[in-house]
């Protein structure tokens, strides 16, 4: 099974670019890092006060990944609040 994790930011703190990228590589870094997950950038828009993430993981169990879905959002949430941005939607898809 693969689950597939969108997480849309809003980050109100960037003022530009460069703001936003720093919000995004470090919210991706610490994901990877800790969940060994794939993480993207799905959609790499001029805008800087949002952004889009996906997040990927395969196991042959579905709790499993179900699970680690639900505490990749948590934490990307608590890392996102802590960068002056929050998750203004999220949701997980299987195949």
């Amino acid at each position: 099974m693969i689950a597939f994790l969108t997480l849309e930011l809003r980050i109100e703190a960037a003022q530009s670019l460069k703001d936003k990228r720093q919000v995004v590589r470090s919210l991706k870094d610490r994901l990877r890092a800790h969940f060994n997950v794939a993480v993207a950038e799905l959609d790499s828009t001029g805008l800087w006060n949002r952004a889009t993430l996906g997040v990927v993981s395969v196991s042959d169990s579905r709790a499993y990944l179900d699970g680690l879905m639900k505490n990749v959002e948590r934490q990307a949430t608590r890392i996102a609040n802590n960068g002056g941005a929050d998750i203004a939607d999220s949701f997980v898809e299987y195949f």
